[in-house]
C-alpha cells in the first residue's frame, strides 16, 4: 500500500541516498528517486529535468531571505538601543562616550 511504502521510504532516507549517490558514480548524474515508488530510476527517462536556472533561483532567493531577516535582526536591534540610551537620558544616567580631542 502506499502508506506502507511512504512509511518505509521514510526510515531509510540515508540508504537511498547512498544507493542513489552509487548509481551516480556508475551510471551518470541523470538518476533519482521516484517519488510514487521510491525507486531509483533514470529521470532522463521520466523527462524530469532540473535546470541550472531553477537551481540558481532557489539559491538566489534562499540568500536574499537570510539578507532580509540579518537586516531586520539590526534595525531591531537598533530601536532597542536607541530606546535604551533614550531612557537612560530622561533617568539623568546618560553619559556620552568621552571624545578624542581633535589634532590641531
Amino acid at each position: 500500500s502506499k502508506q506502507w511504502y511512504q512509511r518505509r521510504v521514510a526510515l531509510r532516507p540515508g540508504r537511498t541516498m547512498t544507493n542513489l549517490t552509487a548509481k551516480h558514480a556508475t551510471s551518470g548524474p541523470t538518476w533519482g528517486v521516484d517519488g510514487e515508488t521510491g525507486n531509483i530510476v533514470d529521470m532522463e527517462e521520466f523527462g524530469v529535468w532540473d535546470t541550472l536556472q531553477v537551481k540558481s533561483q532557489v539559491l538566489k532567493t534562499a540568500i536574499e531571505t537570510a539578507i532580509l531577516l540579518l537586516r531586520i535582526d539590526d534595525i531591531v536591534s537598533g530601536v532597542k538601543k536607541q530606546s535604551d540610551i533614550d531612557a537612560e537620558k530622561m533617568a539623568g544616567k546618560f553619559q556620552p562616550a568621552p571624545q578624542e580631542p581633535a589634532e590641531e
